[in-house]
């Protein structure tokens, strides 16, 4: 059976996140909706990351198995005609081996974060930036940033209904600069816990501020407590922007070895 990866861009604002739900509209809705207009498959998809209510997306990654082979720009032709009107693009689409998984054979996720930071309201960036009036020192809030990186327990800074078994995270990288009236946030790590980019940035708007210093960021880190972190960044500036992926062999392996154990158990309980 073909396993198709698909690279997917999407505005988020009409959204209640990546992940179907019975009673709300979703991204992983909207695609599989297309793949069986398309195929007349009913096919669950698997994403690489579920983004919330709201975030937005120019590099979410999933994978989706059909069976029947076809051309890759079919397939992405004729998805990107029945996702619409929902404002969800294929960007790109590959044929995979059969090991490989959006999620599982991830080895790093990037996001961009996006503040507007200007007097006037917002027009065309309304939903699609966060507005912030006070001028940002957006050279602090790099320096600031620089002590998330690394590896650290970031309880502070994820939600509290996080599901993740541990809080213990590896940020790899995070930069905030200044590009006209716009100050970006960019960070990136193998797996992120449940609101940690809003919390970290909106964090660090504190910076920006003057209200804080790096110092304060290392001891709401020290804290592991929700109650230490700044004021949560709104969903309308947060992007996912890429996910990048291991060796097909590593993938090709590990799928090699599951099937052989999962023989080996079949054979116990055979023998039982």
């Amino acid at each position: 059976m073909p396993r198709y990866k698909l690279t997917v861009e999407y505005d988020g604002r009409p959204f209640s996140g990546w992940q179907r739900q019975a009673n709300a509209p979703s991204v992983q809705a909207v695609i599989e909706r297309a793949i069986k207009a398309f195929s007349g498959e009913e096919v669950t998809i698997g994403g690489a990351g579920r983004t919330d209510t709201g975030v937005h997306a120019t590099g979410q990654v999933c994978h989706a198995d059909l069976s029947k082979q076809w051309p890759t720009k079919t397939v992405m032709g004729a998805l990107n005609f029945h996702c619409q009107p929902d404002p969800v693009v294929i960007l790109d689409c590959e044929e995979m081996h059969e090991g490989f998984d959006a999620r599982f054979s991830a080895i790093r996720r990037a996001y961009r974060y996006r503040i507007h930071n200007r007097l006037q309201p917002l027009t065309h960036q309304l939903g699609l930036a966060w507005h912030v009036k006070h001028e940002l020192d957006a050279d602090a809030m790099h320096q600031a940033a620089q002590e998330f990186v690394g590896h650290h327990d970031f309880t502070t800074f994820r939600h509290s209904r996080c599901q993740a078994k541990s809080p213990e995270k590896t940020l790899e990288h995070f930069s905030v600069y200044r590009d006209g009236d716009f100050v970006i946030a960019e960070c990136s790590s193998r797996s992120f816990l449940h609101n940690q980019v809003r919390s970290m940035v909106g964090t660090l708007r504190l910076v920006g501020e003057d209200r804080w210093g790096p110092g304060d960021i290392t001891n709401a880190l020290k804290a592991r407590d929700r109650k230490a972190c700044g004021p949560v960044a709104p969903a309308d500036g947060l992007y996912l922007t890429r996910v990048d992926y291991r060796p097909a062999q590593v993938d090709i392996d590990s799928l090699v070895e599951w099937q052989a154990r999962k023989a080996e158990m079949a054979a116990v309980e055979t023998e039982a």
